[in-house]
Protein backbone atom coordinates (compact mmCIF):
# COMPACT_ATOMS: atom_id res chain seq x y z
CA UNK A 1 0.00 0.00 0.00
CA UNK A 2 2.62 2.35 0.92
CA UNK A 3 4.48 1.79 -2.04
CA UNK A 4 1.85 2.16 -4.49
CA UNK A 5 1.35 5.70 -2.99
CA UNK A 6 4.51 6.61 -3.14
CA UNK A 7 4.79 5.54 -6.55
CA UNK A 8 1.37 8.02 -7.26
CA UNK A 9 2.98 10.38 -5.74
CA UNK A 10 6.05 10.25 -7.66
CA UNK A 11 3.95 10.12 -10.84
CA UNK A 12 2.12 13.30 -10.14
CA UNK A 13 5.14 15.26 -8.95
CA UNK A 14 6.84 14.36 -12.50
CA UNK A 15 3.75 15.68 -14.05
CA UNK A 16 3.78 18.79 -12.30
CA UNK A 17 7.41 19.03 -13.18
CA UNK A 18 6.62 18.23 -16.93
CA UNK A 19 3.61 20.84 -16.56
CA UNK A 20 5.50 23.52 -14.74
CA UNK A 21 8.40 23.28 -17.70
CA UNK A 22 6.21 22.98 -20.43
CA UNK A 23 4.64 26.57 -19.46
CA UNK A 24 7.72 28.15 -18.08
CA UNK A 25 9.26 27.17 -21.92
CA UNK A 26 5.76 28.66 -23.44
CA UNK A 27 6.80 32.06 -21.02
CA UNK A 28 10.16 32.45 -22.08
CA UNK A 29 9.44 31.86 -25.93
CA UNK A 30 6.50 34.47 -25.68
CA UNK A 31 9.56 36.74 -24.11
CA UNK A 32 11.45 36.30 -27.04
CA UNK A 33 9.16 36.89 -29.75
CA UNK A 34 8.12 40.14 -27.82
CA UNK A 35 11.74 40.99 -28.32
CA UNK A 36 11.73 40.21 -31.48
CA UNK A 37 8.31 42.13 -32.47
CA UNK A 38 10.65 44.93 -31.02
CA UNK A 39 14.18 44.74 -33.26
CA UNK A 40 11.01 44.92 -36.35
CA UNK A 41 9.65 48.02 -35.63
CA UNK A 42 13.52 49.17 -34.59
CA UNK A 43 14.52 47.87 -38.32
CA UNK A 44 11.80 49.40 -39.95
CA UNK A 45 12.48 52.55 -38.11
CA UNK A 46 15.77 52.37 -39.33
CA UNK A 47 15.35 51.58 -42.74
CA UNK A 48 13.08 55.16 -43.18
CA UNK A 49 15.83 57.13 -41.40
CA UNK A 50 18.36 57.67 -44.17
CA UNK A 51 15.39 58.65 -46.36
CA UNK A 52 13.71 61.50 -44.26
CA UNK A 53 17.56 62.69 -44.00
CA UNK A 54 18.35 62.53 -47.43
CA UNK A 55 15.47 64.99 -47.85
CA UNK A 56 15.74 67.00 -45.24
CA UNK A 57 19.78 67.48 -46.19
CA UNK A 58 18.41 68.73 -49.69
CA UNK A 59 17.01 71.69 -47.51
CA UNK A 60 18.71 72.59 -44.30
CA UNK A 61 22.85 71.83 -46.02
CA UNK A 62 24.16 73.76 -42.63
CA UNK A 63 22.63 70.98 -40.02
CA UNK A 64 25.76 69.06 -40.34
CA UNK A 65 26.11 67.73 -36.47
CA UNK A 66 22.46 67.09 -36.32
CA UNK A 67 22.78 64.81 -39.54
CA UNK A 68 26.26 63.24 -37.96
CA UNK A 69 24.28 62.57 -34.41
CA UNK A 70 21.33 60.94 -36.55
CA UNK A 71 23.96 58.51 -38.25
CA UNK A 72 25.40 57.73 -35.13
CA UNK A 73 22.11 57.30 -33.14
CA UNK A 74 21.18 55.17 -36.06
CA UNK A 75 23.97 52.46 -35.96
CA UNK A 76 24.44 52.41 -32.27
CA UNK A 77 20.82 51.01 -32.19
CA UNK A 78 21.57 48.27 -34.72
CA UNK A 79 24.81 47.43 -32.71
CA UNK A 80 23.51 47.05 -29.33
CA UNK A 81 23.61 43.55 -27.86
CA UNK A 82 21.55 44.09 -25.16
CA UNK A 83 17.75 44.87 -23.86
CA UNK A 84 19.54 47.71 -22.04
CA UNK A 85 21.62 48.66 -24.54
CA UNK A 86 19.16 48.47 -27.41
CA UNK A 87 16.71 50.94 -25.36
CA UNK A 88 19.39 53.11 -24.12
CA UNK A 89 20.16 53.94 -27.78
CA UNK A 90 16.64 53.77 -29.29
CA UNK A 91 15.89 56.70 -26.72
CA UNK A 92 18.82 58.97 -27.92
CA UNK A 93 17.79 58.21 -31.44
CA UNK A 94 14.57 59.53 -30.68
CA UNK A 95 15.83 62.44 -28.98
CA UNK A 96 17.51 63.09 -32.17
CA UNK A 97 14.77 63.03 -34.76
CA UNK A 98 12.92 64.99 -32.63
CA UNK A 99 15.43 67.65 -33.40
CA UNK A 100 15.11 66.74 -36.73
CA UNK A 101 11.80 67.31 -37.04
CA UNK A 102 12.45 71.00 -35.12
CA UNK A 103 14.71 72.25 -37.72
CA UNK A 104 12.15 71.17 -40.46
CA UNK A 105 10.00 73.64 -38.57
CA UNK A 106 12.14 76.11 -39.89
CA UNK A 107 12.02 75.26 -43.64
CA UNK A 108 8.51 75.99 -45.30
CA UNK A 109 9.48 74.33 -48.47
CA UNK A 110 10.12 71.38 -46.76
CA UNK A 111 7.28 71.13 -44.63
CA UNK A 112 4.81 70.57 -47.78
CA UNK A 113 7.50 68.79 -49.42
CA UNK A 114 4.89 65.68 -50.06
CA UNK A 115 7.64 62.64 -49.38
CA UNK A 116 8.72 64.66 -46.23
CA UNK A 117 5.12 64.80 -45.11
CA UNK A 118 4.94 60.89 -46.06
CA UNK A 119 8.26 59.89 -44.58
CA UNK A 120 6.98 61.57 -41.71
CA UNK A 121 3.58 60.22 -40.68
CA UNK A 122 5.54 56.70 -41.28
CA UNK A 123 8.11 57.53 -39.03
CA UNK A 124 5.38 58.39 -36.29
CA UNK A 125 3.28 55.43 -37.10
CA UNK A 126 6.86 53.35 -36.83
CA UNK A 127 7.65 55.06 -33.30
CA UNK A 128 3.40 54.27 -32.26
CA UNK A 129 4.47 50.74 -32.99
CA UNK A 130 7.66 50.98 -30.91
CA UNK A 131 6.05 52.19 -28.24
CA UNK A 132 3.37 49.34 -28.79
CA UNK A 133 6.30 46.27 -29.16
CA UNK A 134 8.03 47.94 -26.42
CA UNK A 135 4.71 47.76 -23.72
CA UNK A 136 3.91 43.98 -24.70
CA UNK A 137 7.20 43.22 -24.48
CA UNK A 138 7.66 44.40 -20.85
CA UNK A 139 4.26 43.05 -20.25
CA UNK A 140 4.71 39.41 -21.30
CA UNK A 141 8.89 39.77 -19.67
CA UNK A 142 6.86 40.80 -16.64
CA UNK A 143 4.67 37.79 -16.36
CA UNK A 144 7.51 35.44 -16.97
CA UNK A 145 9.61 37.17 -14.15
CA UNK A 146 6.52 36.70 -11.75
CA UNK A 147 6.28 33.01 -12.95
CA UNK A 148 9.74 32.18 -12.20
CA UNK A 149 9.97 33.57 -8.91
CA UNK A 150 6.76 32.01 -7.78
CA UNK A 151 6.21 29.07 -5.93
CA UNK A 152 5.75 26.21 -7.20
CA UNK A 153 7.28 27.73 -10.66
CA UNK A 154 10.64 29.09 -9.14
CA UNK A 155 11.91 25.65 -7.94
CA UNK A 156 11.67 24.27 -11.46
CA UNK A 157 12.85 27.47 -13.07
CA UNK A 158 16.00 27.22 -10.53
CA UNK A 159 16.92 23.60 -11.22
CA UNK A 160 16.91 24.41 -14.99
CA UNK A 161 19.16 27.50 -15.31
CA UNK A 162 15.25 30.06 -15.84
CA UNK A 163 16.92 33.84 -16.05
CA UNK A 164 15.06 36.75 -15.08
CA UNK A 165 14.72 38.86 -18.36
CA UNK A 166 15.53 42.75 -18.25
CA UNK A 167 12.68 45.06 -19.40
CA UNK A 168 12.89 47.64 -21.94
CA UNK A 169 13.23 50.54 -19.76
CA UNK A 170 13.07 54.46 -20.71
CA UNK A 171 16.15 57.12 -20.27
CA UNK A 172 16.67 58.73 -16.96
CA UNK A 173 16.33 62.02 -19.01
CA UNK A 174 13.21 61.07 -20.62
CA UNK A 175 11.63 60.46 -17.24
CA UNK A 176 11.94 63.96 -16.06
CA UNK A 177 8.58 66.42 -16.55
CA UNK A 178 9.69 68.62 -19.54
CA UNK A 179 10.30 71.83 -19.00
CA UNK A 180 7.48 74.09 -20.38
CA UNK A 181 8.02 77.84 -20.92
CA UNK A 182 5.54 80.29 -22.27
Amino acid sequence: MVVEILIILLIVLGLLFVIIYNDLIKQRNRVENAWAQVEVQLKRRYDLIPNLVETVKGYATHEKTLFENITKARAAVMSASSVNETAEASNYLSSTLKSLFAVAENYPDLKANQNFMQLQKDLMETENKIAYSRQFYNDTVMKYNISIQTIPKNIVASLLGFQKKELFETAQAEREVPKVEF
